[in-house]
């Protein structure tokens, strides 16, 4: 049994037309977002090594949630190039290569290559769309990640901004 945290980016900016996709930055409501998902993590999560993508808006987003999540912020997180990637076969074939003797991953990614994912995973639509700085967590029936397939997974939890109270 391995487990599966997912979580998109936090909200990015739009402010600077010209600026490439990877350099765009976190908007007012991600920069909120981000330590907001961070202090709602952390109660429900041990501390994990996070695997990002190399996209400054994911980069800030995981600056967001140490800023919030304390015990994560001295881990060595990992920024990978392939995370980078809007496509949910790629995401796939990235988990599919990692070293199975991590029984759960954490990954800060992007759309549509989250949702795609989680419902290839699924096997079946059980989420229209994975908002910004939103994160779902499934437990895929697999001993090694080589072995991910469609229908493994069963969604366990989706956290969403939006529905965080006082926090």
């Amino acid at each position: 049994m391995k487990t599966l945290n997912l979580l998109r980016h936090a909200k990015s900016s739009w402010d600077q037309p010209g600026l490439a996709d990877r350099e765009r930055g976190l908007n007012k409501r991600g920069r909120r977002d981000a330590p907001r998902m961070g202090r709602a993590l952390a109660a429900r999560l041990p501390a994990a090594v996070i695997s990002v993508s190399t996209a400054r808006r994911a980069q800030l987003t995981l600056a967001g949630l140490c800023d919030a999540w304390p015990a994560i912020s001295e881990l060595p997180h990992q920024t990978d190039e392939d995370l980078y990637t809007f496509s949910g076969d790629e995401l796939a074939y990235w988990i599919s290569a990692q070293d199975d003797g991590l029984t759960s991953l954490f990954i800060i990614g992007h759309n549509p290559a989250l949702t795609v994912l989680i419902n290839d995973l699924v096997g079946e639509p059980v989420l229209d769309n994975l908002p910004t700085a939103g994160y779902a967590q499934l437990t895929l029936d697999i001993d090694c990640w080589g072995d991910l397939r469609a229908g493994c997974g069963r969604l366990i939890e989706v956290l969403l901004p939006r529905t965080l109270e006082g926090i």
